[in-house]
């Protein structure tokens, strides 16, 4: 997987709240009809488009709720979790599950962005996370 986009309500907003949480754009398109931004996280590129131009292109009908995806974020630690969910919540997003030590014996926790996509932030000490960010199994 090499790009995942995010179908939000305002992308300048929701590229504000991810700003605020220490991401950076590596380009953005910006014209009067369309607007989006891309973000480097790690492997992956993370991108923020229109919700409705989103499901116009991909010809599937918008719900509007959940799309039964979870996305994940691993880090090193689980003071990093309890950063990453402060700061999330800092930024307006809503925790909808708080730091907490897992069956599967790592620690995690959930915030939810401005749009509703949830993002599991978690430490799992059996994985690395490589400088970059990137994730491997062992």
């Amino acid at each position: 997987m090499s790009v995942i986009t995010l179908g939000v309500a305002d992308v300048a907003r929701s590229t504000a709240f991810y700003r605020s949480m220490g991401w950076h754009a590596d380009v953005g398109i910006d014209d009067e009809n369309d607007q989006i931004t891309f973000f480097q996280a790690g492997g992956t590129i993370v991108s923020l488009w229109d919700r409705a131009k989103l499901a116009a292109d991909g010809r599937v009908t918008d719900g509007g709720g959940w799309g039964g995806v979870t996305l994940g974020h691993n880090v090193n630690s689980p003071e990093e979790v309890d950063e990453i969910l402060a700061a999330a919540k800092a930024a307006g997003a809503t925790i909808t599950r708080p730091g907490g030590t897992m069956f599967w014996g790592g620690y995690s926790g959930v915030f939810a962005d401005l749009d509703g996509h949830p993002w599991e932030v978690a430490h799992n000490p059996a994985w690395t996370v490589r400088e970059d960010g990137s994730v491997a199994l062992s």
